[in-house]
Parts: C-alpha cells; structure tokens; sequence
C-alpha cells in the first residue's frame, strides 16, 4: 500500500474567510436529510502528467473553475466514492473501512482510464476534512457525515483520450434517513431498463452508471415504489442491483444469497461486511445468479422469507413489496425481517463502537 511519504504530498490549508454561524448550522443538523447540505470544508489534490499528484490543500468549500472544453464535460471521466464518518459511543469519531473505498476507487479510476490515487493519500484526505469539520455531526439519532471522494478530469481538449490533468476532492455531508418515505420496508419496480453489460463500466463506480438509472428510478417512483431493481443485460431473468444499493435474499432453511460479482455489478462494502457478519452468524452464505421468475415462485411458497437491500448511504433497508409489468408481490409480512434486522443491527453496533471490532474495519480518528 502507498503511503503519504510515498506520494511526497503535504496538505496545506487555507483558512475559511466565513464559516457557518451556529445557529444556522444547528438548525441544518436537525434534521439533514441526505445530501442536501454540506460543510464547510473541502479537500482538493490535482494530478498532471509527468507531474503526478500535487497541491493538496484543505480549504473552504468553494465552486470549482473548469473550462468549457474540460474532459469531464464532454467525455465523462468521473469516479467517486461514499463513505461515512460515525460518532463513537465514547464520543470519538471513526471511518468504517476507508481503505477498502481507497481500494474501490482505484479499480474504478483504472477503468475510466484515469490516474490512481496512493490509498494512504485517499484515507489521509478524508481524515483531514472530518477532523475539519466535525462539528457538523447531525443531532438526530443515527446522524453520520456521509463523504464524497471524486475525481474528474480538468484538462481541456476535445480529442478523444484520456486526459493529462485531473482533480481528487472530498466534499462531506450531515447526513439523516436515506430514504425519504420512512416505511419499515421499500418497495422497489423490476426496470425493464438495463443497469450494466458485459465488458461495461458496472464494476466502477462512475457518474455514467447513475446517469443512466435515473429514467428508470424515476419511473418506479412514479409509479409509487422506492428504488428499482436491474435484471441482466443479456437473458433480461437474472436479479443484479438496485439502482444504488446490493441485495441480499434470505431463505427459510437458513441460507443467504446475494448475486454474485460478474462484472455487472458493483462490489459494495456494505455488501462485502454483511457476507462476514452472516458466516458469523452461522448462515450458508452464497454468491451466485437468481432469477425473477424463482424470486417472485419463493416469495409465493414461503421458501423466501427476506430480502434486503443495502449501501454506504441506507445501510440496510428491507424489502417488502417488488412489482413489475408481469404483477406485483410481497416478500414475507411485507416488513423487516428477524434476519435483516440483526445483521443491521450489528453492523451498525461496530460502525459505532457498541460492538467490539474483530475484523479491524474502523479507524479511529485523533
């Protein structure tokens, strides 16, 4: 792993002329929301050919400067990444697995084509914006600072290939409930979309990707649903990912399945720690390919019992209800599930420190 001396960066900082007034900032951590309201700090690091990373600063959150002809613009190399910062049950504050992310967005950043960035640059940029701006922890039970890596390209061409300057930054949120409905379970739209194909960018967690969902996501929210669920490109049967968020099925003689990792789909952290926490818990724990047609014949049987979605911004969120144009079901009660619940329970006991931390996830921060 590369580490700060590696890279030959030091942060400098700069001073923010006008922070936010407390008043104004207790009143946004009252009640956040998801991603509506930021901090006041941000961190930013360029890259330039022949040059390498350089200039990382943490400064006041500010808008960014780009020319008409940046790549970003117009060949959309973009990667980013989420993550959370949790108040600890002793009043400290901690990440949860920040170098897998530092990892992911690297995988992502080979894809696009774009230069990668020393993990121990990445972990270190987070650490230097949270410790800016912690008192921008929301108020409300559950609050967390949700944290936005990206990285775009700057330089200005209209030629198509990859770029010779890009820009890393951090941005941080107060951040409440994801979904906005607060029903105990989602109810989510089978897309007649596709999310991802074979040889795609599914596996990178790029802008395009999202880009893409929100016609979809949109229409299931027309139509009064939560989230919408992706079949696969290719034979349009197999159950791949929401439009944000893994899944999870849980069946009745104790086994747990979530599709496996193709190259379609993106490999969640959230969806990665749960596959630990369920071995722990004694579960026949399985990645491989489900079908809607088998989803929609064990949810009518009984033979599935749960299903639940999950992700650095939700966490985990059962499913109760998926529809589609071939007609709707109900997995279970249509609410949480025992087996959702504990695992949630858990892994949000260890993001918080109210469960000792075997697997070394959290990192503490002075």
């Amino acid at each position: 792993m590369a580490t700060i001396a590696d890279s030959d960066l030091a942060f400098s900082r700069i001073a923010h002329p006008a922070p936010t007034d407390e008043a104004a900032r207790a009143a946004v951590l009252a009640n956040p929301g998801f991603g509506t309201n930021f901090s006041d700090h941000m961190v930013s690091i360029d890259w330039t050919e022949g040059r390498g990373w350089h200039d990382a600063t943490l400064g006041p959150r500010q808008p960014i400067a780009l020319d008409p002809a940046a790549a970003v613009l117009h060949y959309a190399q973009e990667i980013f990444e989420g993550l959370k910062a949790y108040r600890q049950v002793d009043g400290s504050i901690a990440l949860f697995r920040p170098e897998a992310n530092a990892a992911r967005f690297n995988a992502s950043a080979e894809r696009l084509a774009m230069p990668a960035l020393p993990e121990a640059v990445f972990v270190e940029s987070v650490r230097q914006l949270v410790n800016a701006d912690r008192g921008w922890f929301p108020t409300l039970d559950g609050g967390s600072l949700y944290l936005r890596p990206f990285m775009i390209a700057t330089e200005a061409f209209l030629g198509v290939r990859p770029a010779k300057q890009y820009k890393f930054l951090v941005i941080a949120s107060p951040a409440g409930n994801y979904f906005k409905s607060g029903a105990p379970a989602v109810s989510i739209w089978v897309s007649d979309y596709s999310r991802a194909a074979p040889g795609g960018t599914g596996a990178a967690k790029c802008g395009g990707n999202y880009a893409a969902s929100l016609v979809p996501q949109g229409e299931a929210i027309a139509r009064g649903h939560d989230q919408v669920v992706f079949l696969d490109a290719v034979e349009r049967k197999w159950i791949e990912e929401l439009g944000g968020m893994n899944l999870y099925f849980v069946f009745d003689d104790g086994t747990l399945l979530t599709p496996a990792l193709t190259g379609t789909i993106l490999p969640g952290i959230t969806r990665d720690s749960l596959l630990t926490l369920a071995r722990e818990e004694g579960l026949t724990v399985q990645e491989g390919r489900y079908s809607i047609d088998q989803w929609r014949e064990d949810a009518a049987s009984g033979r599935l019992v749960e299903t639940f979605a999950c992700g650095t911004a939700a966490v985990v969120t059962p499913v109760g209800k998926v529809a589609s144009r071939e007609g709707d079901f109900t997995i279970g009660s249509g609410g949480p599930g025992q087996l959702t619940q504990k695992l949630k329970n858990r892994l949000v006991a260890i993001q918080r420190g109210e469960e000792e931390d075997r697997h070394g996830w959290v990192t503490k921060l002075a």
